[in-house]
C-alpha cells in the first residue's frame, strides 16, 4: 500500500508541476513552430544529446498520458527528418505507453478486478486469447486515445512483454504517417491538416488489416492442426454434418441441420431422446406427479375433506412412469426425425480423423462415413465417488432407479442438489424412510440460505432425514445389513450409522468424454472433464464442434437445445457468419415442493462477486391465488440494480415457480424492467400475480418521497 501512495504522489506532483508550469505552452502546434528553427540549429550542434532528451521527454509525456504526445510525433519529424525520427518516436511512445500500462495494473487492477472481476471475466477470457490481435487492432485505429488504451489494457490479464510489442508495432504505421507529416511542418497549420481523406483512408484500411492478420493465422493454426490428417482429408464428403449422440443437443442439432436443407447423419449409442427422455427430466417428472398426489390426499382436510385415501401399488406407479415415456418416446423417435430428413443410425461412433466417423453397427458391421463437420453431444452420466465398498454393496442412480418395482424401506440418497432433493421428496412420499445425506452445511446450496432452509422445512414434514455436513466414507456389510458410514461435521466429526436397503448415489454428472475418439484427435477436456470448446463451441478442430452435457457449463436439457442453435449454425454456415454462444439469461428449476426456479443472478453470488444490488421480496402468503390453493408459502425474490428497475436476476419458491419464472426470463432477455411487469396486466386470480406485485413492492421501495409530500400540499389547497 505504501508503495502505491508513493507512486502515486509520484505522477501527482508530476502532472501536477507539468501544468502549474505551463509546460504545455511547449507541446502547442504554434508554440513549437515558432521555436523550430532554434531546436532544429540545437539539434545540428548536438545530435546525440538533443535526441536522448526528445526521448526522455517523450516517454515522460507518454508515461504520465500528458497531453502533447500527437505534436512531440510531429517535432520529431521536423527537427530529426523522417529516419531518425521515426525510431525515435517509435521507441518512445512505445516504452511510455508500457509505463503506463504498468502504472495502471499496479494502482489499479487488484481493486478493478476484485470489484468488478466477474463482469471483466469475458474481456480477460478473450484478452487471454486473442489480446495481441486486440490490442494491435486498437493500435492501429488512431479513433481510440493513445493515452486511453494503455490505461485500459493495465487492467486486463494481457502480459507485459505483449503488449509492449504489439504497441511498437501497431502504432508504427500511424506513426509514421505523423513523423512524416512533421517533416512538412512549415506546411501545416493545424493537426486538422494532417488528416486528410487519403490519409484517413489509409487508416481505415489498417483498421482492417487485424482482421485479415487474424483470419490468416486461423487458417495458419488450423493447417497446423490438421497437419497430421491432411493425407486422409477427402475430396469431397459424404455429409455435411454427423451429430453423435440423440439426446437434447443432438436432436436439436440434427433439425436444424435438416430443416436448412443440409445432409446429415445422427448416430444414437443407446435410446433416442438421450438421459432427459429415458432416465432424467421426463421419468422424474412423471414420478414427481404421482408423489405430490398421494402427498395432497394426505393433506385433504386442507381442502374440506375429512379423508382420502388411495390404492396404490408402487411397481404400478414405476409402470406409469415407463408409459410416460413410451407416450413422449414417438417426439424423439428414429420415425419422426427420419421424415424431417435425418439419417438416424443405432450404433457407436469413433471419430477417426476431422472428417470422418467409422460407425460400428449392433451387429458388428462397421462403415466409414466422411462429412464436412461433425458435432459431439455425447451427453453425461451419473458421477459414482470413489466411496469404499460402495460397489460391492451395489448402488442406485439416476439411470437405473427407474428399473425399479419394490418400494425401499429404508433408503439412503447421496447429494443434496437437485437431482437427489427431487428424488428424496418422491420416495419419502411413497412411505420410504429416506435419509439425505449431503456433504454441504445445507442442500440446494447453489440457492440463498432461505431457499434452502424452505425446502428442507418441507422435506423434514415429509419425514425425511436431512444430514448435512454429513461425508458419505464407507459402505459396509454387517449381519447382513448394509451401512453407510459417514463422518458428521455435527458432531465433531464423529462416525454416524446408516442402515439401508437401498442407497441412491446422486452427487452429480460427468461428461462422457470417452470411447469415441477424442483421446486419439488429442482434443483436450477441461478440468472438470468436459470437452473443451472456444466461445463459438469449436474444439480444437474448426470443424469439431460441441454442445449440450458433454461441454457445459450449464447441465440442463434448455441448455443444450440453445447451444445446439449455435453449433448447427456456426458448423453450416461459420465460414460466412459465426455466432458466440449467448449465456446472458439461464433459467433453471428445482422440481421439489416448494418448486424453486431462478434466472440470472442470486443475492449470494451479488454478495458473493461484489455486484451492487438490490433486494426486492414478496411473500406468495399474501397471493389470492396462493391463498385460495391452500399453497400460501414461498416468495418472489428480485435483484435490481440499485436505484433501477434493471433486472439482474428473480427467483421464485413455490407451487408452479418454474412456469411463473419465465416473465423474468422474458424481461431480462429483452431489458424489459420492473416497470414494465407492474404496468402489465395479470390475470385475476393467478398464481403470475406474484410478479406484479413484486414489481409493485420495489416500486414502493423507490416512491418519490418528496415529490409526494408536495403532492399532498396540493390535495390539500384543492379542498380549500
Amino acid at each position: 500500500m505504501k508503495s502505491k501512495i508513493a507512486l502515486l504522489a509520484l505522477i501527482a506532483v508530476a502532472i501536477g508541476a507539468f501544468f502549474y508550469f505551463d509546460l504545455g505552452r511547449f507541446l502547442s502546434l504554434d508554440g513549437f513552430k515558432t521555436q523550430q528553427a532554434t531546436l532544429s540549429a540545437l539539434v545540428a550542434d548536438n545530435p546525440w544529446q538533443s535526441a536522448l532528451v526528445f526521448f526522455a521527454a517523450y516517454v515522460a509525456v507518454a508515461a504520465l498520458s500528458l497531453p502533447g504526445a500527437a505534436i512531440m510525433t510531429l517535432m520529431g519529424g521536423a527537427i530529426f527528418g523522417f529516419s531518425k525520427g521515426l525510431v525515435l518516436v517509435s521507441f518512445a511512445s512505445a516504452i511510455g505507453a508500457t509505463l503506463a500500462f504498468l502504472s495502471s495494473r499496479f494502482l489499479l487492477r487488484d481493486w478493478v478486478q476484485a470489484k468488478f472481476g466477474e463482469r471483466l471475466k469475458p474481456i480477460n477470457e478473450g484478452v487471454a486469447q486473442d489480446g495481441p490481435f486486440y490490442l494491435f487492432a486498437l493500435r492501429l485505429v488512431p479513433l481510440f486515445p493513445f493515452f486511453v488504451v494503455n490505461l485500459v489494457m493495465g487492467l486486463t490479464t494481457i502480459k507485459t512483454w505483449p503488449f509492449y510489442w504489439v504497441s511498437q508495432l501497431g502504432m508504427l504505421a500511424g506513426t509514421a504517417v505523423f513523423v512524416n507529416a512533421g517533416t512538412q511542418l512549415a506546411q501545416i497549420s493545424s493537426l486538422k491538416g494532417i488528416i486528410s481523406p487519403a490519409i484517413l483512408g489509409s487508416f481505415a484500411l489498417l483498421g482492417i488489416f487485424p482482421i485479415i492478420a487474424k483470419k490468416i493465422l486461423d487458417v495458419l493454426k488450423g493447417r497446423k492442426v490438421y497437419a497430421r490428417f491432411a493425407s486422409v482429408k477427402p475430396k469431397s464428403f459424404d455429409r455435411n454434418v454427423i451429430v453423435i449422440g440423440a439426446g437434447s443437443a443432438g436432436l436439436v442439432t440434427s433439425y436444424i441441420a435438416a430443416a436448412v436443407k443440409a445432409k446429415v447423419t445422427l448416430i444414437e449409442k443407446h435410446k433416442m431422446g438421450g438421459d432427459c427422455l429415458n432416465t432424467g427430466c421426463v421419468p422424474s417428472k412423471a414420478l414427481i406427479k404421482s408423489a405430490k398426489l398421494l402427498s395432497n390426499m394426505k393433506r385433504a382436510e386442507e381442502f374440506g375433506f375429512k379423508s382420502a385415501t388411495a390404492e396404490w401399488n408402487f411397481a404400478d406407479v414405476m409402470e406409469r412412469v415407463q408409459r410416460v415415456i413410451r407416450e413422449v418416446e414417438p417426439h424423439d423417435s428414429i420415425e419422426r426425425y427420419s421424415q424431417l430428413g435425418v439419417e438416424c443410425l443405432t450404433g457407436s461412433a469413433k471419430i477417426v480423423s476431422p472428417w470422418a466417423v467409422e460407425f460400428t453397427a449392433a451387429d458388428g458391421a462397421k462403415q466409414l462415413l466422411t462429412t464436412k463437420n461433425i458435432v459431439i453431444a455425447a451427453g453425461a452420466r451419473p458421477f459414482v465417488p470413489p466411496i469404499p465398498g460402495l460397489a460391492e454393496c451395489g448402488y442406485l442412480t439416476s439411470d437405473s432407479v427407474w428399473n425399479l418395482r419394490e418400494l425401499p424401506k429404508r433408503l439412503v440418497v447421496l447429494g443434496g442438489g437437485p437431482i437427489g432433493s427431487e428424488l428424496t421428496q418422491c420416495f419419502a412420499r411413497f412411505g420410504s424412510q429416506v435419509s439425505q445425506v449431503e456433504m454441504a452445511p445445507r442442500i440446494l446450496v447453489r440457492e440463498d440460505p432461505e431457499v434452502s432452509e424452505l425446502v428442507t422445512k418441507a422435506f423434514k414434514k415429509d419425514g425425511v432425514a436431512v444430514l448435512t455436513g454429513h461425508k458419505a466414507k464407507q459402505v459396509v456389510v454387517e449381519n447382513g445389513e448394509k451401512v453407510l458410514i459417514c463422518e458428521s461435521a455435527e458432531h465433531g466429526g464423529a462416525d454416524v450409522r446408516l442402515p439401508f436397503d437401498q442407497i441412491l448415489v446422486a452427487v452429480g454428472r460427468t461428461a462422457n468424454v470417452t470411447g469415441y475418439g477424442l483421446e486419439e484427435l488429442g482434443i483436450p477436456t477441461r478440468p472438470n472433464k468436459t470437452v473443451e470448446t472456444n466461445e463459438y463451441l469449436q474444439t480444437l478442430y474448426p470443424n469439431i464442434y460441441a454442445c449440450g452435457d458433454v461441454t457445459g457449463p450449464y447441465q440442463f436439457t434448455h441448455v443444450a437445445a440453445h447451444q445446439a442453435w449455435y453449433a448447427a449454425v456456426n458448423a453450416l454456415f461459420g465460414r460466412f457468419k459465426k455466432f458466440k454462444a449467448d449465456y446472458r439469461v439461464i433459467p433453471w428449476a428445482t422440481f421439489t415442493e416448494p418448486e424453486v426456479a431462478r434466472v440470472g443472478l442470486s443475492e449470494s453470488e451479488a454478495k458473493e462477486k461484489n455486484i451492487p444490488h438490490e433486494v426486492t421480496v414478496y411473500g406468495l402468503d399474501d397471493l389470492d391465488r396462493a391463498i385460495a390453493d391452500s399453497e400460501a408459502h414461498g416468495f418472489v425474490k428480485v435483484i435490481t440494480v440499485p436505484g433501477k428497475d434493471t433486472i439482474l436476476g428473480a427467483m421464485i419458491v413455490g407451487d408452479h415457480a418454474g412456469d411463473i419464472l419465465i416473465e423474468f426470463v422474458t424481461a431480462m432477455k429483452y431489458g424489459l424492467g420492473l416497470n414494465k411487469i407492474l404496468g402489465t396486466i395479470h390475470t385475476y386470480p393467478t398464481l403470475g400475480e406474484a410478479n406484479k406485485y413484486a414489481a409493485g413492492v420495489w416500486k414502493r421501495n423507490h416512491q418519490p418521497v418528496k415529490l409526494l409530500e408536495w403532492v399532498a400540499k396540493f390535495h390539500a389547497w384543492e379542498r380549500g
